[in-house]
């Protein structure tokens, strides 16, 4: 069994390096280029699995012809500077994957794919390339939604990955290296589920599959044997002698990510307006009192929801709307479960007594 300490510095690799081309930049643009022309009607044939002896027609048949015309290539072109010339170009940064969602033109894809873009490209099946309106990312959770004018679109059917079986077949489709491999299929199966990830301060729940997932596959489909998608490829482990650790955002947490989105272009997240501290950097910080579980309070920003319910600077969060808080990422995890507006029951130890705390959370505040 690998030291998850040791391997969580290759979850860097997590984002699967994930699509080809240099570093990942920052920022997001709003449009594709105006050279690529408006409307397009996209005419993608199958093969008719019909005539094809049933001992062929495996799970990665299935998934290639009901969710392969509907898996594009994106390529994200970024303005790069010559310092020698000191002129501006535009040059493609990397190529990935996105899965078509709706016949109105949205394709779901991974935030590090089209992070940085000037110009989004988007490569269909039969060869058809148009310009992408990015409608609007997610980096926390790693998703995006970028939109086409495009008719007769193959949209891909989503599945429902509560309902999922370790073991049974998965299968990934995207374009691994680039769209000369565009709509590559690989096959495995779910190896586990409910992966936690940690990330930076939040924590991730993940698929695990070992279909073969590569860099250019992220924001690509894994299907199951139905050919519904059950997730979008996001990541893979990238450890010395490892191979078969692929990871995918399962769908049904996708779903109400893309729908806000799609509605507001961002996620309002909610938020209590504190820092905390961990029971070991408080003690380190000299808080006199031995802290068996939860968060410290540390600060408390003015007019924010913790402010508006009295909470105290030392006072330890136990529990959130029903999760118990032992460090920040649980907390992180607490919040992502409710929405800006939720009243929720806050579980504290303020000076060594148990307090319950009704508190409205509030909306993250948007940087300007």
């Amino acid at each position: 069994m690998f030291d998850k300490k040791k391997i969580k510095p290759y979850i860097a690799a997590l984002l699967v390096g994930a699509f080809i081309g240099g570093g990942f930049g920052v920022g997001c643009a709003n449009l594709a280029g105006s050279n690529t022309p408006e409307s397009h009607t996209i005419n993608l044939k199958t093969t008719d699995i019909g005539n094809i002896s049933a001992s062929r027609v495996t799970p990665a048949v299935v998934a290639a012809q009901k969710v392969g015309p509907a898996v594009v290539g994106i390529t994200n072109k970024a303005v790069v500077r010559d310092w020698f010339t000191n002129r501006s170009e535009l040059v493609e940064k990397g190529t990935g994957s996105g899965v078509i969602i709706d016949a109105k033109g949205y394709i779901v894809t991974n935030n590090h794919v089209i992070e940085g873009a000037k110009e989004i490209v988007v490569s269909f099946a039969d060869g058809t390339t148009v310009a992408g309106k990015l409608i609007g990312s997610d980096p926390v959770t790693d998703l995006a939604v970028v939109k086409v004018d495009v008719k007769n679109l193959p949209v891909a059917e989503l599945g429902d990955s509560d309902a999922l079986i370790v073991g049974e077949p998965a299968v990934a489709i995207g374009n691994p290296l680039g769209l000369e491999f565009q709509g590559s299929v690989t096959s495995g199966v779910v190896s586990a589920l409910n992966r936690s990830l940690d990330v930076g301060d939040r924590k991730f729940k993940l698929i695990q599959t070992d279909a073969a997932i590569n860099p250019g596959n992220s924001g690509g489909a894994l299907v199951n044997a139905d050919g519904q998608v059950i997730g979008i490829n996001t990541v893979k482990l990238v450890v010395k002698g490892v191979e078969g650790m692929g990871f995918a955002i399962p769908i049904n947490s996708v779903r109400p990510i893309v729908d806000d989105l799609i509605k507001q272009g961002r996620i309002a997240r909610a938020y209590m307006g504190i820092n905390v501290l961990e029971k070991e950097q408080a003690l380190q910080a000299g808080y006199p009192y031995e802290i068996e579980k939860g968060v410290v309070v540390v600060n408390i920003g003015d007019n924010t929801p913790a402010a508006n319910v009295g909470l105290r600077r030392g006072d330890v969060i136990i529990r959130l709307g029903g999760h118990d808080i032992n460090k920040f990422s649980d907390l992180r995890q607490a919040l992502d479960a409710h929405r800006a507006g939720d009243n929720v029951k806050l579980d504290i130890i303020r000076a060594g007594q148990p307090m319950t705390i009704d508190i409205v959370l509030g909306e993250v505040p948007v940087k300007k």
